[in-house]
Parts: C-alpha cells; structure tokens; sequence
C-alpha cells in the first residue's frame, strides 16, 4: 500500500471536521432563511403601521370638518408612518361612489355593436364628471355628503436588510393600505351623472 492510500483511507475515517464540513455548507441557506423572515415580519410591521394611521385618519376624514381639504389629514398619516419609518415616501389616492356597489365598477354605456366592450362614439353615463369614459368609474377627490370614499395610502421604503439584493430583487418595497367609509350626510348630496354621445 502506497503512502497516498494510507493518508487517503485516515482522512476518511477522520470526522474531527465533520461539524465544521456540515456548517459551512448549510449556514448560507440558514441565515438566507433567516433574513427572509426577518424581513417579512418588517413588512408586516409596516403594513400594520400603515393601515393603523389610515383607519383612524380616514373616520375624520367623513366629516364635514374635513370636507373641503384633505391635506392636513394626509399630513397626519404621513408624519405617524415617518416616525417608525424615516425617509418612506407617502403618497395618497381618493375616489367617491354613490354606493358601496359601485366601488371599481366601470361607467355604464350603451354596446351599439354589441361586441361587449366600450367602443369610441358610444354613449355612456360620465359618472365621475372627467368627459371620457372609464373602467373605473369612481370620482376623483373626497367626494360629497352620503358618498362612499376609497381613500388608499401608499408607502414606499428601502429594506432593511439586503436578501432581495442578493435574489436579484428590487431593494425598495412598496405597501398599501386602504380604508373605505361613507361620507357623513352633513348636506344634499350631490351625484355627476351625464350622458355622452361622442
């Protein structure tokens, strides 16, 4: 028996560095495990602080009080969401329905050529007041007395932790939050309904 086959057959039956042999190949897909959960619990926690600044500001925002400017209640969600998360981006979108029925429903029109789509020069009822027709027919802005609003806040933040670098991913994160409620009846309501032959 040669030397080679000697030193050969005693490293095999060696296992001082198994241990260590075992570690190295299993530590980078534990703490990739890891950092992935780290990471998912953050965004939950951001989504949780989010939606939290939105629900309240969103009750005050049915008010009369409130009516004519959003901005400050915007400022609010925007200030408790920065105090958890500095530098996160907020941004901030409204739309008023009539009823909690019509949420994402697109305007009404009439299908000329019955081909079961809107088709330019077709009537249809302008519900939200813009001149064309839409998918969604939801208006703009914080609405009127009695109208159901959806009021979405949107946060966009950097990761704290780079596992998505490392997968190939986008390091920033975007999360939404969104609160519907019905306008408080403080006056006649008032709805756009107009319909545009064109």
């Amino acid at each position: 028996m040669t030397r080679f086959q000697r030193f050969a057959r005693a490293l095999c039956r060696d296992d001082r560095a198994t241990a260590v042999t075992e570690f190295a190949l299993t530590a980078p897909l534990f703490l990739l495990i890891l950092m992935g959960i780290f990471d998912y619990s953050w965004q939950m926690y951001a989504k949780q602080v989010l939606s939290g600044a939105v629900a309240k500001v969103g009750r005050a925002s049915t008010l009369e009080g409130n009516a004519s400017s959003q901005t400050a209640l915007d400022a609010d969600v925007r200030a408790k969401v920065q105090k958890v998360f500095n530098g996160a981006t907020v941004t901030f979108t409204r739309k008023a329905y009539d009823s909690y029925d019509e949420i994402g429903d697109p305007e009404n029109y009439t299908d000329s050529n019955s081909n079961g789509r809107y088709d330019s020069g077709e009537c249809f009822q302008d519900s939200n007041g813009n001149g064309s027709w839409d998918t969604d027919r939801g208006q703009a802005g914080n609405g009127g007395a009695d109208d159901v609003v959806v009021y979405t806040a949107s946060m966009e933040v950097t990761r704290v932790l780079p596992v998505w670098k490392m997968l190939g991913q986008a390091q920033n994160k975007t999360i939404t939050a969104s609160t519907v409620l019905r306008n408080q009846p403080y006056n006649a309501a008032t709805s756009v309904n107009t319909v545009i032959c064109t």
